[in-house]
């Protein structure tokens, strides 16, 4: 369970700044990312969706803070299996980090990973060839 400490920083950003304020959205995110840390779907994703919501309204789409909300959500949906919600929203990330970032900006390499990594999930188990020795393991980014 996260913090209580999350849920009283976001309530007092609310009062002292208000709803959209950018440190208000930075710790609503926060709180968020906690809930999906302890692997509180079911808080996590309702809130990320408000958040990506506000980021984008506030920030606008291409903001920095408004993609990573959008990629945020999209990993707590492909964790969640609900593929069909996490692949256009994964597919959206990278479009506009590459767009906006470039195609070499890590921020866009980590989002063309999760979108793999979703098309792989999607694809469904299959088999694969034992690891030799000395081979490296596939790489997995977080959120």
């Amino acid at each position: 369970m996260p913090s209580p400490l999350y849920e009283a920083t976001l309530a007092q950003y609310e009062q002292v700044l208000g709803e959209d304020h950018p440190h208000t959205l930075t710790s609503r995110s926060n709180l968020a990312n906690a809930y999906y840390t302890a692997g509180d779907l079911g808080r996590a994703i309702p809130l990320l969706d408000a958040t990506h919501a506000q980021h984008e309204q506030v920030l606008g789409e291409d903001h920095p803070d408004s993609l990573r909300s959008r990629s945020n959500l999209a990993s707590a949906y492909c964790t969640a299996g609900d593929l069909e919600r996490a692949i256009p929203l994964l597919e959206a990330t990278l479009a506009r980090r590459r767009q906006v970032l470039g195609d070499d900006h890590p921020d866009t390499m980590i989002s063309r990973n999760n979108l793999a990594y979703a098309y792989e999930m999607r694809a469904g188990p299959r088999r694969r060839p034992r690891k030799q020795p000395g081979q490296p393991q596939a790489p997995r980014n977080g959120p």
